[in-house]
């Protein structure tokens, strides 16, 4: 099954509007859970409400990250996954690996060895639809 690049980009920025506006990033140490319905797993080290638009227009059926998204650690430790969730903070919407920059992970940070205190930038986030 193929799609044309109009609905791959119109998936695309359906997830972004059924994620709602400014919704919560948080990072965690560890492995993912199984799936978003699971619990988050390992210690959470930072917590980043997104800016109401937070990724950019799909094109291409590519979708990118639109603002800055940095936040301060709270606490100390090796960000492994990320997860977004609604503004509310209570149903997951997304998760995936972190990496530094150029680590290959789902997003990528500026450094994912992390002290409480210490600012961190989100470097890339990219979302891909199917055969794009």
């Amino acid at each position: 099954m193929q799609f044309s690049t109009a609905v791959r980009n119109a998936t695309l920025d359906a997830i972004e509007t059924a994620m709602g506006t400014a919704p919560k990033l948080r990072f965690y140490t560890g492995s993912a859970p199984a799936n978003c319905a699971a619990a988050a797993t390992g210690t959470l080290l930072l917590e980043i409400t997104l800016p109401s638009d937070f990724m950019a227009a799909a094109s291409g059926g590519t979708k990118t990250l639109s603002g800055t998204w940095q936040a301060a650690a709270t606490a100390a430790g090796t960000a492994g996954y990320y997860r977004i969730y609604d503004s509310a903070g209570s149903t997951c919407h997304e998760q995936g690996t972190v990496t530094a920059t150029g680590g290959g992970g789902d997003m990528t940070v500026d450094n994912p060895v992390l002290a409480v205190g210490q600012s961190v930038t989100v470097a890339t986030k990219t979302l891909t639809a199917p055969n794009a």
